[in-house]
């Protein structure tokens, strides 16, 4: 009877043990969670594209409940999540950061320091080139990591760029800045040097679209300033006072054409926004800014500017300046992939960086028939004197 009593007890603790485990187990897997998703909720509404908008929050569970830690550009975003956490019933300390972030100390503004500033995804050299900065461009200035400085680019994209990159400003410091007479360098590449002679000292390499402080003039030469204070003198015959540069945009289709036709071969460069390499939505933003516009950065941004012209491959449509987007289209399980961007330049032509800024074309008895590209066309957009609201024309406001 002992030894009956005795396994009967000993059964009894292991389905008591068992059902313990178990509980622990149900306990544990509640479902989603909640705080998770709030944050993506709210990301949705307020952020839906991170790469024009700061919203980086996370959430880190304890005995005590949650804490949210990180950053964001949009304090109504974040006091829609603390709404929406709080509607929950759930217990949270909050030590977002509300951007710019307090420690930049007011520095909260900047210009790009280089001819051509790489921007990338986290603060690291090895990190991927997500865009570029050219020299004089105004970016907003939101958070420092060491030697590293995220900023936001005037077509709104962000990205990490180092500190020889960028001239820190605050408030007064930038508006004097702003309200300088400016010079843009018009060549597809070049330099400034330290004297009024092409045969002095560079002083560093210049790319279409450089926007420099404007001093004075002497002989063939202006002298300008760079954001950080170096002086350096630029051949009259390749830059121009902004403002008489400026006055001068033609908008036309034929100064696409021609600014497009003046980088046949440079190379694609994956992230690149400038003369010194351009991926495929880099090369038309590039010619777009040349000429007075500054569009989305990305093709899938692109792609919802402007009016449709044509999606059934009917390419008489088209006017040179015309945006030609390719990709996967979308089926009943798979959404529109947009992956490449080139512009028209008529006569069933079309030029884009796909290796090298190439002309390509849609007739397919022509030597440069682009096949690959024909198979996988999506559509074609008209932004050239379009107005949207991703489309920012240097004449209306003033960027420099």
């Amino acid at each position: 009877m002992k030894i009956l009593f005795s396994l009967q007890k000993r059964c009894c603790f292991y389905a008591l043990l068992t059902l313990v485990f178990m509980a622990c187990e149900t306990k544990t897997d509640t479902g989603p969670n909640k705080v998770e998703e709030a944050i993506s909720s709210i990301k949705s509404t307020y952020a839906p594209d991170t790469r024009v908008v700061l919203f980086d929050i996370e959430a880190i569970q304890s005995p005590e409940g949650y804490t949210l830690k990180g950053g964001t550009s949009l304090p109504e975003a974040l006091d829609a999540l603390r709404k929406q956490l709080e509607q929950e019933q759930i217990t949270f300390r909050d030590s977002v950061e509300v951007l710019p972030s307090a420690s930049l100390e007011g520095n909260i503004y900047g210009a790009i320091a280089l001819s051509v500033a790489n921007l990338r995804s986290r603060p690291a050299h090895s990190a991927e080139m997500v865009t570029q900065g050219t020299l004089g461009m105004p970016v907003k200035v939101y958070q420092m990591h060491g030697s590293w400085y995220r900023i936001q680019t005037p077509d709104h994209y962000l990205g990490w760029v180092d500190s020889r990159g960028i001239e820190l400003m605050d408030k007064t410091r930038f508006q004097d800045w702003q309200d300088s007479e400016k010079l843009i360098y018009t060549q597809t590449y070049g330099h400034a040097f330290a004297e009024a002679n092409s045969a002095a000292q560079v002083v560093s390499d210049l790319v279409a679209g450089n926007i420099l402080k404007l001093i004075a003039e002497d002989g063939t030469f202006y002298q300008v300033k760079y954001p950080d204070g170096k002086n350096g003198f630029v051949p009259k015959s390749e830059a121009s006072p902004y403002l008489d540069w400026k006055s001068n945009l033609s908008f036309s289709k034929e100064a696409l054409v021609e600014t497009s036709k003046t980088m046949l071969g440079v190379p694609y460069l994956w992230g690149g926004t400038s003369t010194k390499g351009v991926d495929c939505s880099g090369f038309t933003k590039t010619v777009y800014f040349m000429n007075g516009m500054i569009i989305p950065r990305d093709a899938s941004q692109q792609i919802h500017e402007g009016s449709l012209i044509d999606d059934s491959r009917e390419f008489d449509k088209l006017i040179p300046g015309d945006l030609l987007f390719f990709g996967r289209k979308a089926t009943d399980s798979t959404s529109e992939r947009v992956v490449h961007v080139g512009m028209w330049i008529g006569n069933n032509e079309f030029i884009h960086s796909a290796g090298n800024v190439h002309i390509s074309s849609m007739d397919k008895n022509a030597d440069n028939f682009d096949e690959y590209n024909y198979d996988r066309y999506l559509r074609s957009k008209r932004i050239l004197n379009q107005k949207d609201e991703g489309l920012l024309y240097l004449t209306e406001q003033d960027v420099f």
